[in-house]
């Protein structure tokens, strides 16, 4: 009986694309890096061939192209990855424009065949393989046959070298009935799109024999390092053990703890919700401030505005001292994954354990156009995400407060998250008053009293439970007010 053949897999280099490959890439494969122009399919070679390449592991570049490979190179040295000192060493560039505009895909490959022969690469990449094809005489079944053929030699070439292959081609669907997408072991669909003022790029693996590779649209970034791929981060999370009910976050606001049965259990994700100026950046910073106190490191996800000195001193200090990470954003094309990216890269970089978003709304508005039409999926696997590495998460969450009307979410996301407070306004002898309540703590008891709070310079100060008398919410006349339930609302 046979053992299995063990499968070599090759680290590409590209932040995120082992992870979407399934582990790597497989080595001797036969790779189609394809997409529309511009999508960034020339870099992504470049930059895995740069990664790969060694003296011992040379790399072949081909070039099929109507401008001579110093043109390419001019611009690809622009990028980070670009090492000057490989070229002619560890990476080889070879024209092949002649003999592709000769139209003679037989002396296409004779003139891969003599330069594999001779530098014996272990890496080949052959940009733009789709010129190959356009410059093959005959009528359309002729030209299909000559590139059915093509493939099949080639293939046989680079498997008999040993050799990981890398066709790299403009195509614009993936529904043509193309012999290299059969050919291919794997297949790497770049895709982008122009959506108002925003480009949105993303990558799918649509094919990679042996590899458990992860499925769906993947967005990516082209910047001075090259692509940067968000995949969602391992791991699951874990329902909340009874040791972890016992050990509990302070909320950092004095009396909040005793309404939530001694604070928020560690791992939960908690959706403060409330109106503006109602307080909900404060209480934020509340949490994150008892935290650093405490000797928690913690993180928070600026949508609004950044936290200053003049809007909360000591939180100010706690980023300035490195105990609390800040990541914000002015992209216009961000992704749910960029930002599950940043968050987790700030929570293993500082060891965190709190996380703060401040605020759901204007995340939502920094979305690029095509991220927001499932924005509510995408926030249930923000959540997932986060709480599956074990950090306390709040999430702040806007609301036009109708006064009676009791909402939690304009989203639908309240399901999400393991506890809920909310934020209201409530009208006592014509003038506004706050108001505070736990509306949920899973698996846990809390508090069921609405109670009134106040804004000093020391932060939130929670009062005592409203009474029949102190009236409620919304427009009527102010004797007798009473205060609106969840049920009723």
């Amino acid at each position: 009986m046979t053992s299995k053949v063990t499968i070599n897999s090759l680290s590409t280099g590209v932040p995120g694309l082992d992870d979407l490959l399934g582990g790597g890439l497989p080595e001797f494969s036969f790779n189609l890096i394809a997409g529309q122009p511009g999508c960034g399919k020339t870099t992504l070679a470049h930059q895995i061939m740069f990664s790969l390449a060694t003296e011992q592991r040379p790399a072949l570049y081909f070039t099929v192209l109507g401008e001579p490979p110093l043109k390419m190179l001019r611009y690809q040295q622009q990028f980070a990855f670009f090492d000057h000192a490989a070229i002619n060493r560890s990476v080889r560039f070879v024209n092949l424009c002649d003999e592709a505009m000769a139209g003679d895909l037989d002396k296409v490959l004779a003139r891969i065949t003599e330069e594999v022969a001779t530098h014996e690469p272990a890496l080949v990449f052959v940009d733009s393989f789709r010129s190959v094809v356009l410059a093959a005489h005959g009528d359309g079944n002729q030209q299909h046959n000559q590139l059915q053929r093509f493939m099949q030699q080639l293939g046989m070439l680079m498997t008999s070298w040993q050799a990981t292959t890398f066709l790299i081609g403009e195509y614009f669907t993936d529904s043509d009935a193309n012999p290299v997408f059969t050919v291919a072991d794997g297949l790497i669909w770049l895709r982008q799109n122009v959506q108002r003022n925003a480009m949105v790029r993303k990558m799918e693996i649509m094919k990679m024999r042996g590899q458990p590779s992860l499925p769906g649209l993947h967005a990516f970034r082209i910047t001075e390092n090259g692509l940067q791929i968000f995949v969602p981060p391992h791991g699951a999370a874990d329902a909340a053990s009874p040791k972890a009910m016992e050990d509990r976050a302070s909320m950092g606001v004095p009396g909040l703890d005793e309404m939530m049965n001694g604070g928020l259990p560690r791992g939960y994700s908690l959706l403060l919700a409330g109106p503006s100026g109602s307080g909900k950046s404060i209480l934020a910073a509340a949490f994150l401030n008892a935290g650093a106190r405490n000797g928690e490191t913690g993180v928070i996800a600026a949508f609004e505005r950044r936290p200053s000195r003049a809007q909360n001193q000591e939180l100010a200090q706690h980023i300035k001292q490195g105990r609390i990470g800040l990541v914000e954003s002015h992209a216009t094309d961000i992704s749910i994954e960029e930002v599950v990216h940043l968050l987790v890269r700030e929570i293993h970089r500082l060891k965190a354990t709190r996380v703060v978003i401040d605020s759901l709304s204007g995340f939502e508005l920094s979305l690029g156009p095509s991220f927001k039409e499932d924005f509510r999926e995408s926030l249930l696997r923000l959540v997932a995400s986060l709480t599956s590495l074990g950090v306390t998460v709040l999430m702040t969450s806007e609301l036009e407060d109708r006064y009676t009307d009791l909402r939690f979410s304009p989203y639908g996301t309240a399901f999400m998250t393991d506890a809920i407070i909310v934020q209201r306004y409530i009208e006592v002898e014509s003038r506004l008053r706050r108001v505070m309540a736990v509306v949920k703590v899973r698996d846990s008891a809390h508090s069921d009293e609405l109670r009134e709070y106040s804004i000093d310079a020391s932060g939130i100060r929670l009062g005592t439970m409203l009474s029949d008398q102190e009236g409620l919410l919304g427009g009527r006349p102010a004797t007798r007010r009473r205060a609106v339930t969840a049920s009723e609302a």
